[in-house]
């Protein structure tokens, strides 16, 4: 920026005189960019509301309109210390009896100690033609197939990775000089089988009858109802339940399936909680004091205020955008008018009171919570939690009528949700329940906005400052007239 040297032969303050000449120019831009930033403080409230409205719309009230959402039941095992069942979908009510009769073991061998020549010890790259009792051209075979044959450069190493390559997990273990061999898979499935020929099985610790210890791999073997089961793990996978066994038992254990009350209860008050966070958010931000007299401080204004001030200040801006919004007032409404209506199940019209579901009283509700939901019995609700719990009676004694009623509400909210995003003007997509697309085209206007007001606040400047330029320049040469006649006049 060049250096403006002003009021040196006239006497004025021309710095101030411009700034005023200026003022109007510099207050649209000052204007304009208050405004940028309320509509940048605007976007990011709906953001966060549009966020939660989402998650009530796609995850909550999206996956309860499906059955299976309620379709929960839980089994319970008479001796969880010897088998764990999980519940699937498909798994039906009763008591069944259960014997473990044999758990899955995997194959395993413990090789013996491997010694050398004259007993010193061996090492991975060892060679096995240099063990006691080897000849060359032994071989080794797993499970009838030959998988190495010994020659003068097989090492101790060159076992192990020919027993790796073959899917078993073997290692050997230098301290204490022996080789482990272990199935991948557990059951007969996993079983192995090691022979050789030329007494490499001997020397290398692998041979049952000359001091390795093996371990057949085993099925896991139940007895359900009556009808015996196997499997290479000891997991079961039976009409829908998923058994897992833990130990062997000589006694019947029984597992009893039922519906999971506990589970379904969860489920709608878990609705009830995001759609109370939802609703009392809406009601909130619509019922919030306007900020007539708040605009977005300038930078000079800031200065002049603490950082709590400038919170505080901006905070009571940011609270009342959506004040009376109309977009706000058309969600919050017809989400009220759907909760209210409730639905038909079979013939008749059941609403949520009929679960003990309902809104506290005008006077006991706090303020912008009258319209929130509470469940009587609820043990976390302070105001209902002494009332009857109608809600897991009703799922005990009747969780088909529960589900019918609430999936149908929840289509019902899903359906109206839907339509709202889509009927606002100036969305990107149906993700999006307010103008989004239209606030960021505001938002660029503005910045082209701006940016044509400061070029033509500056040209304004620059034409005030030329100008004041040009009379002190022309007062200049005045001066300079003056104090030559005035010379010339005294030396006469």
């Amino acid at each position: 920026m060049a250096m403006r040297l002003t009021g040196i032969y006239s006497g004025l303050d021309t710095e101030t005189i411009i700034q005023e000449l200026v003022s109007v120019k510099k207050n649209k831009v000052e204007s304009a960019k208050k405004e940028q930033t309320k509509l940048e403080w605007k976007q990011e409230k709906w953001k966060e509301l549009n966020t939660k409205l989402l998650n009530l719309y796609t995850k909550t009230i999206g996956n309860m309109r499906f059955d299976n959402a309620y379709a929960k039941k839980v089994t319970k095992s008479s001796n969880p210390n010897a088998v764990s069942v999980v519940t699937g979908e498909n798994a039906m009510n009763g008591t069944q009896s259960l014997k473990v009769k044999n758990l899955a073991k995997t194959a395993y061998m413990t090789g013996a100690e491997i010694k050398g020549v004259d007993g010193e010890k061996v090492t991975s790259s060892s060679k096995v033609s240099e063990l006691d009792g080897v000849s060359i051209g032994a071989n080794i075979t797993l499970n009838g197939e030959e998988i190495l044959k010994i020659d003068e450069n097989t090492t101790i190493s060159s076992v192990v990775n020919a027993l790796r390559s073959k899917g078993l997990n073997a290692n050997f273990d230098e301290t204490n000089q022996r080789i482990f061999v272990g199935a991948s898979k557990s059951g007969v499935e996993g079983d192995f089988e090691l022979y050789g020929y030329g007494g490499a099985l001997t020397a290398l610790g692998l041979y049952e009858n000359a001091g390795a210890v093996k371990i057949d791999g085993e099925d896991a073997e139940i007895e359900l109802n009556g009808a015996t089961f196997t499997s290479n793990t000891n997991t079961f996978n039976v009409n829908g339940l998923t058994i897992t066994c833990m130990a062997e038992t000589d006694e019947e254990i029984t597992i009893t399936t039922q519906n999971d009350t506990e589970g379904i209860y969860n489920v709608v008050k878990n609705f009830i909680k995001e759609y109370n966070s939802v609703i009392n958010e809406l009601d909130k931000v619509y019922n919030a004091d306007r900020a007539k007299d708040y605009e977005p401080l300038t930078d000079d204004e800031k200065e002049e205020m603490s950082e709590s001030e400038i919170e505080k200040w901006e905070t009571k801006i940011k609270d009342s955008l959506l004040s009376g919004d109309s977009t706000v007032s058309n969600i919050a409404t017809s989400l009220k008018q759907i909760m209210l209506s409730g639905v038909e199940v079979d013939g008749k019209q059941m609403y949520l009171s009929d679960f003990g579901i309902a809104t506290l009283s005008y006077f006991s509700s706090a303020d912008n919570e009258k319209h929130a939901y509470h469940i009587d019995g609820d043990a976390d609700d302070a105001a209902t939690s002494g009332n009857t719990d109608k809600l897991s009676a009703m799922i005990a004694s009747d969780p088909e009528t529960v589900t019918k009623f609430f999936t149908s509400l929840s289509k019902n909210l899903y359906d109206k949700l839907g339509e709202l995003s889509k009927s606002v003007e100036g969305y990107s997509s149906f993700n999006s329940f307010y103008a989004d697309k239209k606030m960021k085209e505001d938002y660029n206007d503005y910045k082209s906005k701006i940016a044509d007001l400061e070029e033509k606040l500056t040209d304004y400047e620059d034409k005030w400052y030329a100008k004041f330029a040009a009379m002190e320049t022309a007062l200049a040469k005045l001066q300079s007239n003056t104090s030559a006649v005035t010379s010339m006049l005294g030396g006469m």
